[in-house]
């Protein structure tokens, strides 16, 4: 059957005129692209452009994004969710071209090659019953995205909870003889069993799907417990026999190329795992502990896609801080807090801001968790020498605008950060500590000198993340006055608490949000900075220049029915401040 001329549908024809008068295509590229239709096996005018290079990747969806007056999304950057794949069925989908990328609320935004088509975005919403908010992609990142989440035809999903706690009793069945045996057996064997292998990674796409941050194998006298750590918090899943968890212990060391036969020394390792065509980091950390080796797993996304400053929750007043002190041609802003509260992720965010063709970005971690086109990002290698700070040393060598230090954990590495931010560079950073005026004792404290402190350091940032309320089983409630009035907050505002649905899986809370307080060196806190000051004599003078902290910052939070009290209250249980001032 021959295949009709490109201009003989009229949105295609249009769009093809306007790349001739932007001076994208020549007239003579149009006929010649019409022709090659004829006996190629490219269908459509998108895959012809880009299968005969006549225009990069990004050129194309820039234009087409503009032509079409909408957003363009690439779906293959994106972890969509099960319950938004299920929106439609895969024939709707491979047969309209379509993939749903994420809901809120009634608001779908689902990618398309053709944004004008009023038809197929009355049919999503017949099929949906939610408005649509249409954006562009590409054929082929819809055709590979349609073959990730619609396979064959069939939806191929994460396997549901009630799902891997059958297959887990199944396998665990079908192995019993085996695990009621007392002889000896060969742990490097039992760790390649299909029983073993097939236990290892149900645990890790479980931990996917629950969209965990670690996954926690920790082995007790009678049995061996298996935690996710969830929004910050554990939660207990299905777990294996006790005389089946040396094996799969050691399953995960010879994922992570570790000496399966040390038992008394903690290791670390990393491997990689595909999880519905996306590539997942796997950190592992083993330490002995008095009835085994427990095992903790990162489970580090690293083609998640980088979010903004607002949509990781920073407030406009708090982003317009960040971004002027990321403006400065030198300095360091660090990002202070806890183990998991989102320093890296704030971090790439202003980097996110920061990147352009014209500046020259680069990055030391350990490891690299967000890959970053653009960026250049070195891992430290601790083994061969390749620590932070020589990391440090070498990329100072290479003229950089912008440096980002994964973590300063020494003295050293913190010598070479103040050197960089003093001679013309823009270094972002994280530390350990609990609040902003703690950073400068913090620092102090790594042999830093106070004026130094004064003339490198920009801004300081401490937060927390706190679990967003699940938005379609959230109620209004009833809070003590004098809760009320202990938080600073008016009777008539209206108050949320969770409650548990399908969505949030019973929890309540589904996702997170930051809760931050930032610290501008003004003069005056830079007086007490050279002072020796306390961190309570810094954080006093802080709040008298307006500084927000955590606990108003959640507040703030509880108030906008994006959190409730209960949280508040749990996450910012050692900052009394705002309560007493």
């Amino acid at each position: 059957m021959a295949k009709e001329d490109l201009r003989a549908d009229p949105i295609t024809e249009r769009l093809l005129k306007k790349m001739v008068q932007d001076g994208l295509l020549k007239e003579r590229d149009i006929s010649f692209l019409s022709e090659e239709r004829r006996n190629s096996e490219e269908t459509t005018f998108a895959d012809l452009i880009l299968a005969h290079h006549m225009m990069t990747d990004k050129q194309l969806i820039c234009f087409l994004s503009d032509a079409f007056g909408c957003p363009s999304v690439n779906p293959n950057q994106y972890v969509i969710d099960d319950d938004v794949i299920f929106l439609f069925s895969p024939k709707f989908a491979h047969e309209r071209k379509v993939i749903p990328i994420t809901k809120h609320d009634t608001i779908l935004t689902v990618a398309m090659q053709n944004p004008a088509d009023l038809r197929l975005i009355d049919d999503i919403k017949a099929v949906t019953n939610m408005r649509v908010q249409p954006a562009v992609a590409l054929p082929r990142d819809i055709r590979a995205s349609l073959q990730q989440y619609y396979p064959s035809g069939a939806v191929q999903g994460l396997p549901k909870p009630e799902e891997m706690i059958d297959e887990l009793i199944r396998i665990v069945q079908e192995s019993k003889v085996q695990l009621e045996t007392d002889k000896p057996v060969d742990v490097l064997k039992e760790a390649q069993e299909t029983p073993v292998i097939k236990i290892a990674n149900l645990l890790i796409l479980d931990a996917v799907r629950r969209r965990a941050s670690d996954l926690f194998i920790e082995p007790w006298e009678r049995s061996v417990r298996v935690r996710c750590r969830v929004d910050g918090l554990l939660e207990e899943v299905p777990s294996p026999p006790k005389k089946m968890g040396s094996a799969l212990i050691s399953r995960f060391k010879v994922m992570s190329h570790l000496d399966i036969a040390e038992r008394r020394l903690p290791q670390d390792g990393r491997f990689k795992v595909k999880v519905q065509g996306r590539e997942v980091d796997i950190r592992v950390s083993l330490i002995p502990t008095s009835h085994g080796e427990k095992v903790c797993l990162r489970i580090l996304d690293k083609h998640a896609q980088v979010q903004s400053l607002e949509q990781l929750g920073f407030t406009s007043e708090e982003v317009a801080k960040l971004k002027s002190c990321a403006a400065q041609p030198h300095g360091m802003i660090l990002v202070t807090g806890p183990t998991g509260s989102g320093k890296t992720t704030t971090l790439y965010s202003i980097l996110r801001y920061l990147d352009s063709p014209e500046t020259n970005i680069t990055t030391v971690e350990d490891p690299v968790e967000y890959e970053t086109e653009g960026i250049n990002q070195v891992n430290v290698r601790d083994s061969i020498g390749l620590t932070f700070a020589a990391s440090l040393r070498s990329i100072l060598r290479q003229d950089p605008d912008i440096i980002l230090v994964g973590e300063i954990r020494d003295s050293e590495t913190m010598d070479i950060a103040i050197k960089a931010a003093l001679t013309g560079h823009l270094v972002l950073s994280t530390l350990h500590t609990n609040d902003t005026a703690g950073s400068m004792v913090r620092m102090r404290n790594m042999g830093v000198e106070p004026f130094l402190i004064t003339s490198s350091v920009l801004v300081v940032s401490a937060q927390r993340l706190l679990r967003r309320l699940c938005r379609v089983c959230k109620v209004e409630c009833e809070v003590d006055k004098e809760l009320l009035t202990r938080l600073k907050i008016k009777d008539k505002q209206t108050l949320f608490r969770p409650v548990g649905c399908a969505k949030c899986r019973g929890l309540g809370y589904s996702g997170r949000t930051v809760i931050t307080e930032i610290l501008k060196l003004t003069p005056e806190i830079k007086t007490f900075v050279l002072k020796c000051a306390t961190g309570e004599e810094i954080k006093k003078a802080a709040r008298r220049e307006g500084m927000s902290t955590l606990r108003e910052s959640a507040v703030a939070k509880a108030v906008a029915g994006e959190t409730s009290l209960d949280e508040v209250l749990r996450v910012t249980a050692d900052d009394h401040d705002a309560e007493e001032s």
